[in-house]
């Protein structure tokens, strides 16, 4: 089964989010429709960014988990830049 990655900017918070429960809502709406390999938090170039990698059968289903996971962001957080790649061998591509 393919290895796919989501990786959204994170924004500003809503009202009364917290923020220590972005990543794991990020995790959790991936988790309930697949199996969750990995999942981060990082900044990039002063960006904070959520990654969420899962496995999918196609394409397909993948930019469903995608939009999910970015529906579970928004729920605490704006979002933007989502982005989803397909790992082929050692590299991540465009799915």
């Amino acid at each position: 089964m393919p290895s796919y990655r989501v990786t959204l900017a994170v924004g500003l918070l809503r009202p009364g989010a917290d923020p220590e429960a972005v990543l794991p809502a990020a995790a959790a709406a991936a988790r309930a429709l697949t199996t969750v390999e990995a999942y981060d938090v990082g900044v990039v170039r002063g960006e904070a960014r959520v990654t969420v990698r899962f496995l999918a059968d196609t394409d397909a289903d993948a930019h469903r988990v995608a939009d999910a996971v970015e529906a579970g962001v928004r729920e605490h957080a704006a979002t933007s830049g989502g982005r989803l790649t397909r790992r082929w061998g050692a590299r991540w591509h465009p799915a």
